[in-house]
């Protein structure tokens, strides 16, 4: 038999559902998923275990996998020496930050790819992350790290366990939490001050290259100056938001936002898209929008939306979890334009537009990643406002919007001719709780029906494929619901649960939402030391059981939590959750003190606890004419610390009384609709006057 025509061989990845783990299941390396069957293996054998964490979308894993895991030399010789195991990071973030702790805990850095060499018991003895097939400048490649673990590992094997053994030492005495006292306004002073310190002044953000957009920190900055009418901290926030929106990482043809940009102006972005970049990055122009009244952050947050409307959510309502950012081999080759292509597609007369809208040269402003030779390619970007545009241009600016709109379009149509990046198409219930609360805020603030219809979607998706038996679980894909839920699992869908419950009043969210409050105290809180773990009680057993505050590229969950149980105590009247909620601060004080820049969504939560916070009542009936005109007038405006409860007439009303008691005593008046209106123990006198109501909330 010729050997072209045989199949490839597949190892142990060939059944899994995971989109990474998947693209590994032909390599020449007979990889491993996680799992006892591997550990037994290397144990029967006495190899080392070989662990590679990445994910689908990853550009750096993809070169690894291309240099080394698809060659036949390495993996003739991995299989030799190595018991070898691949994780999807986003399957499995409980494994991945308890081994990426590891790495930086050895190392002073992390990224991934996430290489880990361990014993067959899980300990850690050597980690690092991208390592070239062979080594070069000063690099150790990775055949010759091969043949040195494996001389290691057969000639002094006691120093691999004593090593192994000060490591673990070291990942549970970092991973213990310093408790402290309850936190004040103080550290809401400080978090800004870090932050102002470190703005980038010329190009918006915070610090140096790489940069990336930290939304959850621009939500915090726009508390901030709401609390102390701090006009810097608003700037910061506009600044950046504008500077993002005009360069490179953002996508000005297809709409949404790439994961960071490599350079400190925004302009050179890393291609790949993520979910939650999208839904936090929409919350952050959507809440900019209530405060400003500025189009254009209505405009951004609604084209976020579009992207992920159109291209990452599934015929079933679950939202999709990244896109990748090389095609055909080739970074961000989807997303580049040559100039003569854009005049083949446009025609001179609007070429020549675009060209200098969008700053596209001959030369290009892309380069090769090992050479920094110009390419010829451009990425689109925007050098100046509209405005400055539109003024320079003498074009009025919605004539200006119109024209790029349509040469918009005509690019987009020729650029869906190109072969598409990779789509992540795994549904995971965290980033889908993210995208819930985005759309929730967003078919609040702009009064759109399709962003309600688009998060209820993705909520009923998740109960229907992802809440078994009273508990959460973590990943849907290729119609298999599978993975222990996490914190951030049950905290961000709580959180999607509550804006979409203030959305559409509809109480089977609200519910569920207390429902799942109910078993995180359950099975994740620490009784001990107050705040939740990363994984239930009754999880898989691993290293360590982390308690984790930091804020990533998503928030820290204890955070978002906190903030949920202080709502959560607002709208059921239930103290004791108010008091949990305290606790996770104290859980975490002496840490946060330390970096209150680190953890600006704790920040959210102590603003929040801090007060001014208003409860309000709408009793009336929802979709009737005079309570929708007091819900779209709240909406309209900038309120973050508040909640909302609609009081339907007696008929409808008996099944919100059984959460909420008092509701029983808030009537309409005059068959009107009724604001009640309480902040900080004090309630208004109940108004039928919307002018009335608002005063109040001011």
């Amino acid at each position: 038999m010729n050997p072209e025509n045989e199949l490839k061989k597949s190892n142990h990845l060939i059944n899994e559902k995971s989109p990474y783990l998947i693209q590994h299941a032909d390599n020449p390396v007979d990889w491993y998923p996680w799992g006892e069957e591997a550990f037994e293996k290397a144990k029967n054998e006495n190899k080392p275990v070989f662990l590679s964490i990445g994910y689908s979308t990853c550009h750096w894993c993809h070169v690894m996998a291309h240099e080394s895991f698809e060659d036949p030399e390495i993996g003739n010789l991995m299989n030799e020496v190595f018991v070898s195991i691949k994780i999807d990071r986003e399957e499995r973030p409980d494994l991945d930050n308890i081994y990426m702790t590891v790495c930086q805990l050895m190392t002073g850095t992390g990224g991934w790819p996430l290489t880990i060499i361990m014993t067959p018991d899980k300990k850690p003895f050597f980690a690092g992350t991208y390592f070239p097939k062979i080594s070069m400048y000063g690099r150790v490649g990775l055949k010759d790290l091969i043949l040195n673990i494996r001389d290691i590992w057969n000639e002094r094997p006691e120093e691999v366990f004593d090593s192994a053994d000060q490591i673990i030492k070291a990942l549970k005495k970092v991973s213990e939490t310093s408790s402290g006292n309850e936190l004040n306004e103080n550290i809401l002073d400080n978090a800004y001050e870090i932050l102002s310190n470190n703005f980038d002044e010329i190009n918006g953000g915070f610090g140096g290259a790489p940069k990336f957009p930290t939304a959850h920190t621009l939500l915090f900055l726009l508390r901030y100056w709401k609390r102390n009418q701090n006009e810097r901290a608003l700037n910061m926030v506009k600044e950046t938001l504008d500077f993002i929106r005009n360069g490179g990482i953002y996508d000005h043809i297809g709409f949404g936002f790439h994961r960071y940009s490599v350079d400190q102006e925004w302009l050179v972005p890393h291609f790949e898209k993520m979910l939650y970049d999208q839904a936090i990055l929409a919350m952050a122009y959507t809440e900019t929008f209530q405060v400003t009244g500025e189009e254009k952050y209505r405009d951004t947050a609604q084209e976020i939306f579009e992207y992920v409307l159109r291209d990452m959510q599934s015929p079933e309502g679950g939202f999709y979890s990244a896109e990748d950012a090389d095609s055909e081999g080739v970074e961000g080759k989807f997303y580049i334009w040559r100039k003569d292509e854009i005049y083949k597609v446009l025609g001179e007369e609007d070429a020549k537009f675009a060209s200098k809208i969008f700053s596209v040269t001959p030369e290009g402003n892309f380069s090769e990643e090992a050479s920094q030779r110009k390419t010829g390619s451009n990425i689109l970007h925007l050098e100046n406002s509209l405005d400055e545009i539109s003024e320079t241009l003498r074009i009025k600016k919605e004539d200006l919007k119109r024209k790029i709109e349509k040469i918009r379009e005509k690019l987009f149509n020729a650029r869906e001719k190109r072969v598409h990046p990779h789509k992540d198409d795994k549904i995971l219930t965290d980033w889908n709780g993210l995208m819930i609360s985005a759309l929730s805020k967003g078919a609040q603030a702009f009064n759109d029906e399709k962003y309600l219809k688009a998060a209820v979607k993705s909520a009923d998706f998740i109960i229907d494929n992802l809440y078994k038996n009273g508990r959460l679980l973590h990943r849907f894909r290729d119609g298999e619901a599978a993975i222990t839920a996490n914190l951030d699992d049950y905290s961000f869908f709580i959180s999607g649960l509550l804006e979409l419950y203030e959305a559409s009043f509809n109480l089977k969210y609200l519910k569920l939402a207390i429902d799942l409050n109910n078993t995180l105290l359950d099975h994740f809180w620490d009784d001990e030391n107050g705040g939740f773990y990363f994984t239930p009680d009754d999880g898989e057993e691993i290293l360590v059981r982390k308690k984790e505050i930091y804020d990533g590229a998503v928030p820290s969950g204890n955070s978002v939590q906190m903030l949920n149980m202080l709502k959560l105590s607002k709208i059921t009247e239930n103290e004791e959750l108010k008091d949990k909620a305290v606790q996770i601060e104290k859980a975490f004080s002496q840490d946060v003190v330390r970096t209150p820049s680190a953890h600006t969504q704790l920040m959210i939560a102590i603003d929040f606890k801090l007060g001014p916070s208003y409860e309000i009542v709408i009793a009336g009936t929802f979709h009737n004419n005079d309570t929708d005109m007091m819900l779209n007038s709240i909406r309209s405006i900038y309120i973050p610390n508040k909640t909302i409860t609609l009081r339907p007439p007696n008929e409808d009303a008996s099944e919100i009384i059984k959460i909420i008691n008092s509701l029983k005593f808030k009537n309409q008046e005059n068959e009107k609709a009724t604001a009640y209106i309480c902040s900080e123990n004090t309630c208004k006198t109940p108004t039928t006057d919307l002018n009335t109501m608002l005063k109040f909330l001011n």
